[in-house]
């Protein structure tokens, strides 16, 4: 079985920038779709970024052109560069990871997260306010 840790999370400022990691336990990236997915109390799980063994992403649309999600290059560990943080951003933070199929997409991968299927880690808080 995968194991996925988060680190990184903590503050931020409206405006300010943090970075999000998370380490497979082995390369994934030729097996599942990979990415974050967010929770705040009280609501529901949104799915913010996910990339798939060909380099394809795909965005939540409340991110999309603030948040930028990548993978190092021995395939182990996933980033999520947050720019321009808004308070709204303000959530647990989950690495989760899909199994991908022939007609799975990052998109598609999001919303599989977004359900609470697939594998994820146990979370790092983000927190934006100033």
């Amino acid at each position: 079985q995968v194991q996925l840790v988060e680190s990184g999370g903590g503050s931020a400022q409206p405006g300010g920038s943090l970075i999000i990691s998370c380490a497979a336990s082995r390369d994934i990236i030729s097996d599942y779709h990979w990415g974050w997915f967010r929770q705040a109390p009280g609501k529901q799980r949104e799915g913010v970024a996910a990339i798939g063994g060909d380099g394809d992403t795909g965005y939540g649309d409340s991110v999309k052109g603030r948040f930028t999600i990548s993978r190092d290059n021995a395939k182990t560990t996933l980033y999520l560069q947050m720019n321009h943080l808004k308070p709204e951003d303000t959530a647990m933070y989950y690495c989760a990871a899909v199994q991908s199929g022939s007609r799975m997409t990052p998109i598609r991968a999001l919303s599989i997260m977004e359900r609470g299927f697939g594998i994820r880690g146990q979370g790092t808080q983000v927190t934006v306010s100033s």
